[in-house]
């Protein structure tokens, strides 16, 4: 069983259910996609959001080691991505000599806010916690007290591991940055991350790989016999910048 916990904030509630879909779509074994929302999560943490978090699960993503009970492998995920492969290829990754494996991006930010006029933080291991696959037993670190009153770079700069040495590498093409690393063709990409602003939001209206979202956002809602109009994009769309 592949255990994948995905990001849920209410203002992005589309964003996960389509990134769920993307991954249900595409996978080749039995999966358990768990919403990890702060509303369930309520006698676990208690600390208080502040104003640098851009997500309700900026934090809460670091109890998926606890919430499986410190044992096996489990996946996490930004809610705003969208899988274009088989999320079996990533499980079979997995390599029990790391605490963690990610996409180890050298990511400075050039804008100053980002998605709902957010502010966009800048710091080392910039969106390496977005995608993460844990080895759970060697995260124990990671306990409910530590999460709710470690600072936020201690947390998303892997300090709780002492070593770095602890953290694999996974290939970009498991959380490709859109509209920040130079657009590529879909066959060289498995999951795309929308980490400035996705397409459902009208800022972002345009963004790279907007088509491509709004097709999985369509073949998820489609029940097959869609209301005319009721699964219609934004119109006006300009040119894609990404490629699909």
């Amino acid at each position: 069983m592949i255990r994948i916990f995905i990001g849920y904030d209410p203002n992005e509630t589309v964003a996960y259910h389509v990134l769920s879909h993307s991954i249900i779509s595409r996978a080749s074994e039995p999966l358990s996609i768990t919403p990890l929302s702060l509303a369930h999560l309520k006698g676990v943490m208690t600390r208080e959001q502040n104003s640098l978090q851009s997500t309700e699960f900026s934090f809460s993503r670091f109890l998926v080691p606890y919430l499986c009970g410190f044992e096996g492998f489990a996946i996490f995920m930004d809610c705003d991505m969208l899988l274009f492969d088989d999320i079996a290829k990533l499980w079979s990754l997995r390599d029990p000599q790391y605490a963690v494996q990610v996409v180890k991006h050298d990511h400075v930010p050039v804008e100053e806010t980002k998605f709902l006029g957010r502010t966009q933080s800048k710091y080392g291991k910039k969106n390496w916690s977005s995608v993460m696959l844990f080895n759970n037993e060697k995260c124990r670190a990671l306990t409910p007290e530590y999460v709710d009153n470690a600072s936020g770079l201690e947390l998303h700069q892997f300090k709780w591991l002492g070593n770095d040495d602890a953290i694999g590498g996974l290939d970009d093409r498991w959380n490709y940055l859109v509209d920040v690393q130079p657009p590529r063709d879909r066959a060289g990409l498995s999951n795309i991350h929308f980490t400035i602003g996705g397409p459902y939001f009208k800022d972002y209206a345009h963004c790279g790989y907007a088509e491509d979202w709004w097709q999985a956002y369509r073949d998820m809602s489609s029940c097959g016999n869609p209301v005319d109009g009721l699964h219609t994009p934004p119109k006006h769309r300009s040119k894609e910048k990404g490629g699909g």
